[in-house]
């Protein structure tokens, strides 16, 4: 639903090739028309003197290069970790989920049928999918790992994570363990599992690793924003949403959210320990309280900070307004850029909702705002945001 790879390969080349090869370097270091990767420097000086002998040996080289000892691997072991015990572990607690949702067309009316994953994560049926697996269905149902088909219930909603929690009249269930997000690191092992395609024959299973934490994604052209997210090159497909994001010890530490279509590699997570309080509390009461500003935000980058002539790195500019919001009604306009809440400096938007989100629905909240050079000052009735 949510709307050039080059390859290198290396030849052994000897006797008439390599003297080949060595003029055509010789050549184009000359002439500065050929960059040799890995490049260890950019400057186009005469190449230095060559020596052939049974290797190449650079004789003259201005770069300083580590090569003292060789090093061990960092890494635990040298081979691809096998992943069938944590998939063998996951499988009965990770379903699949249709749903039907009716369409109205220009000239006729037609059921759009699509497929979502979910994850278990209490043995009296509740199941956790994301919001937009579900969203406008009039039909949702959950398939077990062991054939059984239920019809599933709405519990609630939360439109900032994109979570959803569904219930089916079923008892005994394997559940998930969800472990802790916050102790993962770029570069650990993760593992997806899901309904990928709504392909027969069980869930597809992916293995990547973390590629970056505290990532941020907008969709409906920047109108929703998504913070705080893991990214993973584990795929995540059509289908994988709602599924979930696993390590090497079987946990959950993530519900597969989204992926980059223009890109190859580049998924999303929610993060466990952003997950697991808003299923508890979808849980308990159906809903989550927050409180609203009126405004979408984004971090400062060297590349807006020049375009908008400011000499600080820190602060969220406002890129989207709402008229009817309380921001705007105090004053604050697209373009200010956020630096203070309750004299509080904002470093970022990950900083400013976290500290946002620990008000009432209903508080005053004084702010500053840098806009064209002046500081500007301005009190925020904070609202509810509607689920």
């Amino acid at each position: 639903m949510w709307n050039h790879l080059k390859w290198l390969r290396k030849k052994s080349l000897t006797g008439y090739s390599l003297a080949i090869v060595v003029q055509i370097v010789l050549t184009a270091g000359a002439c500065g028309e050929v960059v040799l990767e890995p490049a260890v420097t950019t400057d186009l000086s005469p190449v230095p003197t060559v020596e052939i002998e049974s290797t190449i040996t650079v004789v003259e080289d201005n770069s300083q290069i580590n090569d003292t000892q060789p090093r061990q691997s960092l890494a635990v072991s040298d081979t691809l970790p096998s992943i069938a015990d944590v998939v063998e572990d996951a499988s009965p607690w990770v379903v699949s989920i249709t749903t039907e949702s009716f369409v109205r067309g220009f000239f006729l009316d037609y059921k759009n049928q699509e497929s979502g994953s979910g994850i278990v994560v209490r043995p009296d049926g509740y199941i956790v999918t994301n919001h937009h697996v579900i969203q406008s269905s009039t039909d949702i149902k959950v398939h077990l790992p062991s054939g059984d088909t239920y019809p599933a219930s709405l519990v609630g909603v939360d439109d900032v994570t994109d979570l959803a929690v569904l219930k089916i009249d079923a008892n005994g269930l394997k559940s998930a363990n969800f472990g802790a997000s916050d102790d993962l690191r770029v570069g650990d092992w993760v593992v997806t599992i899901g309904n990928a395609l709504a392909l027969k024959g069980g869930p597809t299973v992916t293995l990547g690793i973390v590629s970056g934490l505290d990532r941020t994604i907008s969709t409906d052209e920047g109108r929703r924003q998504f913070y705080d997210l893991i990214q993973t090159d584990a795929a995540i497909n059509t289908g994988n949403s709602g599924g979930p994001l696993v390590n090497m010890a079987g946990d959950v530490v993530g519900v597969n959210q989204a992926r980059l279509p223009q890109a190859q590699g580049v998924g999303f997570a929610i993060g466990s320990d952003v997950a697991v309080p808003i299923i508890q509390g979808l849980i308990k009461t159906g809903r989550i309280s927050r409180p609203m500003i009126g405004f979408l935000g984004q971090d400062i980058t060297s590349a807006n900070a020049d375009a908008l002539n400011l000499d600080f790195s820190e602060g969220v500019i406002v890129t989207v307004i709402s008229k009817s919001g309380p921001a705007y009604q105090s004053g604050v306009r697209a373009g200010d850029v956020l630096t203070k809440i309750d004299s509080m400096p904002i470093a970022d938007v990950e900083e400013w909702l976290k500290l946002l989100w620990s008000y009432d629905v209903g508080s005053n909240v004084d702010i500053e705002l840098f806009r064209n050079g002046e500081i500007i000052n301005t009190t925020v009735q904070l609202g509810e945001r509607g689920s």
